[in-house]
């Protein structure tokens, strides 16, 4: 067992803490208070290889492994969210998906531009009436000669607005099930493809997330992604590679937020010295340093399997689900070591606590974790 990092590793893991640092502490407050994307921070984690990390150079990704991307994304979502969001469906869901079961047109045309960050992707499963429950899409795409005719509704769609390219989820037969559900690409701007309303959410608020409206949209058969029927296949072999993201996200949060609390607990005085010496503080960072490190563990367990090529399904629902719980309990006590300066904007935590609990919802809820791993483990 080796638990060392290569010398590449820290590299990538230095770069994004000083990118983090540098180009997303400044504003990160003003734009969560605004609900405003982070056009120009996206726009540089593009140039700086960030958006395609895993990617085949040939396709213009950075050919880096799965350990890398987690180490990034730890990293920039330690100070935002909202920005790691994005990074993680552009990687993992959208780049990743092209990559393992695009065509070389399909390739050619869309994962270069996406790999590079110069345009980027959203992943379209979500309807109003299939959330956990993937296999009830209402959404249908149905053959006519040389397209696909698509209607339907996506919601919590992340990048719903900023993304010029879609990977959308559809029912091309309704009579064979999760068996007829196909996966199409469909850019921005064709003729009744229509963004709604961006959410107004509780936490990664500068994340554009939207309804995505389809009404007799024409995509070409050249646009769909694998054979007809492959579609929840797609789907649910891209989530498990998505779930190391958002456990690498949810890793961030947690660390951001023990990060904090520890600087302020040796600062704070309290009843003649710093609260940092007083032992309820003490366990309280004893706690969130121990359960910080058992998640990181696992989130790296499961990236190790994937670079590894071994089966990562089991281990990245434990990722996820025990990184998501850390990050809502870490962030919690980050704002009680701050007492009421936890609960002000000014000091991070709050918004980090609001973050945290998109991770137990979005790209499989715990309970759907829970469900992945009872079956691996009764198999």
């Amino acid at each position: 067992m080796h638990f060392e990092y290569t010398e590449e590793h820290l590299a990538v893991r230095d770069a994004a803490r000083d990118f983090a640092q540098t180009e997303l502490l400044p504003e990160v407050i003003e734009r969560d208070t605004e609900a405003r994307f982070p056009y120009e921070q996206i726009k540089k984690m593009g140039e700086l290889g960030f958006m395609g990390m895993m990617v085949d150079p040939k396709y213009n990704g950075g050919g880096m492994d799965t350990i890398s991307y987690v180490l990034a994304m730890e990293e920039i979502s330690k100070i935002d969210a909202s920005a790691s969001v994005s990074m993680s469906v552009n990687n993992s869901l959208v780049c990743w998906g092209l990559e393992k079961y695009g065509t070389e047109a399909q390739k050619e045309k869309y994962l270069k531009p996406l790999a590079t960050g110069e345009i980027i992707g959203a992943f379209c499963l979500s309807e109003p009436e299939a959330g956990s429950d993937a296999t009830s899409q209402k959404t249908t795409a149905e053959l006519n000669g040389d397209y696909y005719i698509l209607n339907g509704t996506k919601n919590w769609i992340t990048n719903g607005n900023t993304a010029s390219v879609y990977l959308v989820i559809a029912q091309t037969d309704v009579e064979k099930g999760h068996k007829g559900i196909s996966a199409f690409i469909v850019e921005k701007g064709w003729d009744g493809f229509v963004i709604g309303k961006k959410e107004d959410k509780l936490g990664i608020r500068g994340s554009d997330t939207h309804s995505l409206m389809f009404t007799d949209v024409k995509v070409p058969v050249e646009n769909r992604i694998g054979e007809e029927g492959f579609g929840f296949t797609f789907a649910m072999e891209t989530l498990n590679g998505g779930r190391i993201g958002i456990a690498a996200q949810a890793l961030g949060i947690a660390s951001g937020a023990y990060e904090l609390a520890l600087a302020y607990s040796k600062e704070r005085k309290a009843f003649g010295k710093t609260i940092s010496q007083h032992q309820a503080i003490q366990f309280k960072l004893a706690d969130m340093a121990t359960q910080i490190e058992a998640a990181r563990l696992l989130v790296l367990k499961s990236a190790w399997l994937k670079d590894s090529g071994q089966d990562y399904a089991h281990a990245s629902a434990m990722a996820k689900l025990y990184a998501s719980e850390v990050a809502m309990n870490v962030t919690v006590e980050a704002v009680q070591v701050h007492g009421g300066y936890g609960y002000v904007k000014e000091y991070h935590v709050e918004r980090l606590m609001r973050d945290a609990k998109i991770t137990q919802i979005y790209e499989g809820t715990s309970e759907i974790q829970k469900i992945v791993i009872s079956r691996g483990i009764l198999k």
